[in-house]
């Protein structure tokens, strides 16, 4: 059983209907908010492979933040790995959401069959997702402190 991280922004919609698509399916998960705690640099080191993502899908460049720091000519101009996700790290507005996190998979945004397949796909192979107790402490959101404790 593999404990499953989701990293959020609370005003997103397209966070919301997320948070909605777990809730009725009964997946249990952490709940972080993304501008609180953002992502560290060795997190979105160790995510980015794992997603199959290309690094440049973590930036969330439609967004008011990118926009106004030219992110989008700075990727084309070849900002480093470590520079981007020193960036990223900075600055949780920056980053494509939500994020979902798991034991085999990282996922970047909201695409309901990319989800089917990691969370639903899995459980019918007898492979359970996360069912974890939430720690909650003020509106839904899990410390860093107790998501160490739920997932250490």
């Amino acid at each position: 059983m593999s404990d499953i991280l989701f990293v959020e922004y609370p005003k997103c919609s397209t966070c919301r209907r997320a948070k909605a698509w777990l809730d009725e399916h009964g997946i249990a998960y952490v709940d972080r908010r993304i501008v609180e705690e953002p992502p560290t640099a060795s997190e979105l080191a160790a995510w980015q492979p794992r997603s199959g993502l290309p690094l440049r899908r973590f930036f969330n460049t439609s967004g008011k933040v990118c926009r106004e720091q030219g992110i989008k000519a700075r990727l084309d101009d070849g900002l480093s790995n470590e520079e981007a996700f020193e960036l990223l790290s900075a600055n949780g507005m920056l980053v494509k959401r939500p994020i979902l996190v798991g034991g085999d998979f990282v996922l970047v945004g909201f695409r309901e069959p990319e989800w089917e397949t990691a969370l639903l796909e899995n459980e019918t192979r007898g492979q359970s997702p996360c069912l974890i107790r939430r720690e909650v402490n003020g509106g839904g959101h899990v410390s860093k402190a107790a998501m160490a404790r739920q997932m250490g």
